[in-house]
């Protein structure tokens, strides 16, 4: 079996559809689908140049087409992806949760579990807050979610154990 430039093509179709199994954001998924378009090229006898270019129109096209037109099917609603930090989270109510390894009080912000400090309690001692505790957010320091009670709590920090 002879080798074929449509063979390369073919296996970084394979190469990036594998790693959007690890990615999950779709861009290479359109990018695989490029590439295998790309692969029909050389069997109507292109050159590389032609191919690269193929490549570059079939991306140009298919990328924003898979961010705009398809990810949004797939995204859960009401999450802004790439927003979290930006602000727009401040004044939201969310409930303290716990997590499994260490039993830190956390924050569940866009699918991310942030560490949380009481704004009142600066230096962030006994910030261990029961789960199920009504906070409002304030801001985030570093990777930390500064919060307040919300103010229809009456639940004060839990003792630590």
């Amino acid at each position: 079996m002879e080798w074929n430039p449509a063979y390369s093509w073919l296996v970084i179709t394979l190469l990036l559809g594998l790693a959007e199994l690890m990615s999950g954001t779709l861009l290479l998924l359109a990018l695989a689908v490029a590439a295998a378009l790309t692969a029909i090229l050389p069997m109507l006898g292109l050159s590389l140049p032609w191919q690269l270019l193929g490549m570059g129109l079939f991306s140009g096209i298919l990328v924003p087409v898979a961010i705009h037109g398809i990810r949004p099917r797939f995204s859960p609603r009401g999450v802004n992806y790439g927003t979290t930090g930006s602000g727009v989270e401040r004044g939201q109510r969310y409930r303290v949760m716990h997590r499994d390894f260490d039993g830190a009080s956390v924050l569940l912000i866009n699918g991310d579990l942030y560490r949380l400090r009481v704004a009142s309690n600066p230096s962030g001692l006994d910030d261990d807050l029961a789960e199920g505790t009504d906070v409002i957010f304030e801001r985030f320091e570093g990777t930390t979610a500064i919060v307040q009670l919300a103010p229809d709590t009456g639940v004060e920090t839990s003792p630590k154990g």
